[in-house]
């Protein structure tokens, strides 16, 4: 049923490992641009509401690449092994560019 329904809406080539990679970068982007945010910030109540939503991003990129490491999709110590990983997932990129 999940495969179908990929397919009708375009995403037969969405993996899980695709999203978590996606999901992964989009909250690296967001702690860079929390980081920034607070340093540009002038009150403090601003200042305090961007520190709670980078430690919540920061908590979630944690528990992301965690998620990855045990599936195997992501290996930070192993140069080689991550290499690996980044041809396959470069492949199925260019197969769902087809």
């Amino acid at each position: 049923m999940t495969n179908m329904i990929q397919k009708i809406a375009g995403l037969s080539g969405m993996t899980d490992q695709v999203i978590a990679t996606d999901f992964l970068l989009a909250t690296k982007t967001a702690i860079q641009n929390y980081t920034l945010a607070i340093t540009e910030s002038v009150t403090p109540e601003v200042r305090d509401t961007l520190k709670k939503q980078l430690t919540y991003s920061i908590e979630a990129h944690e528990k992301i690449t965690q998620y990855m490491v045990e599936k195997g999709y992501f290996h930070p110590s192993d140069l080689k092994a991550q290499a690996e990983v980044a041809q396959k997932t470069t492949k199925a990129a260019l197969k769902l560019a087809d």
